[in-house]
């Protein structure tokens, strides 16, 4: 006699956690990276995280391992480089929620940063994306800094009708796997 399974096991998508969110899209991003750097496009890297070690455990000098570290200072943005002879700076954010993103999850060190970099004329912007919709949107600085000053007096989020009206769709192809530079270009020639 045969038995079969009565009940079907469902697959669980692993849970993530809010500070692990963009990892995934960020691994893409790096793809992206590499094949504008080799393909000679664009110069753009991921900024390290300033770390300072402040215990490590050596078993062997091989098997070292970092028991106790913390931030030096609050990181800037997560990209930045070269793009056209412009310089480009731009933080990776990422939302599950189904109708807005907070505008809390852009820390105020990286909204001075990103205005720094806009105000010397360096292309300055954050790429969304929107899991719920399954998109990712390019969203210019100047475009943010307008909902910033929004929230300051009312609502402080931006609807996800408001990121894709504002924002420029980025197209995933297969290489680079997510294209964000040509929704720069669609910025720039906005900008013109």
């Amino acid at each position: 006699m045969i038995k079969y399974p009565t009940t079907k096991k469902r697959y669980q998508r692993p849970r993530i956690g809010k500070q692990n969110r963009g990892m995934a899209l960020e691994k893409l991003i790096d793809a992206s990276n590499q094949h504008y750097r080799e393909s000679g496009r664009a110069v753009i890297h991921k900024k390290p995280t300033p770390v300072q070690i402040v215990n490590v455990d050596y078993p062997e000098r091989a098997r070292a391992k970092i028991t106790e570290a913390y931030y030096r200072r609050p990181s800037t943005t997560d990209y930045n480089g070269i793009y056209k002879g412009r310089y480009i700076d731009f933080d990776v954010k990422e939302t599950h929620h189904e109708t807005s993103y907070a505008l809390k999850n852009i820390h105020q060190h990286q909204i001075e940063h990103l205005r720094s970099v806009h105000r010397h004329g360096g292309i300055a912007f954050l790429l969304i994306r929107v899991a719920a919709e399954d998109a990712i949107f390019l969203l210019p600085f100047e475009t943010l800094e307008k909902f910033l000053e929004r929230a300051k007096t009312g609502r402080k989020s931006m609807t996800l009708e408001e990121i894709a009206a504002n924002g420029y769709i980025v197209r995933e192809t297969l290489a680079p796997r997510i294209d964000y530079l040509e929704a720069v270009d669609r910025y720039i020639k906005g900008q013109a």
